[in-house]
């Protein structure tokens, strides 16, 4: 119930200000509804704990891709308005980099400015 406060509030909010529906969703959603994993993740980066943050990002990512979109896509068919899991280009490309550059930043356990600049400009 608190969750579609949430949504339904920053939709009102992103209208207001210009925002698409993708940029709301995939932007402004993800780092509100995970805010609490973003700054332990942030908190144990700065403590040099770079393995467990990357680890935190990773688990969270995982853990949508892989349990809250099936109960999405199953919910949608129960309610009969389906979602469906058809990407543009740009999307399929931009979550293609991510894991690139991801699994490039966890192999080695650890990460420099260069790197932190690619996941940044990548999130852009």
């Amino acid at each position: 119930m608190v969750s579609e406060i949430l949504v339904g509030s920053v939709e009102e909010t992103g209208r207001g200000f210009g925002f698409g529906e993708l940029f709301v969703g995939a932007i402004i959603v993800g780092i509100v509804g995970n805010a609490a994993e973003h700054s332990s993740a942030i908190l144990l980066a700065r403590k040099g704990g770079i393995d467990l943050s990357i680890g935190i990002a990773a688990g969270s990512g995982t853990q949508i891709a892989l349990f809250v979109v099936p109960i999405l896509v199953f919910a949608g068919i129960a309610l009969g308005q389906p979602f469906t899991l058809e990407f543009a280009l740009y999307e399929l490309v931009t979550v293609f980099m991510a894991a690139i550059i991801l699994n490039l930043i966890a192999h080695d356990g650890k990460s420099n400015w260069f790197e932190g600049v690619m996941l940044l400009l990548l999130y852009t």
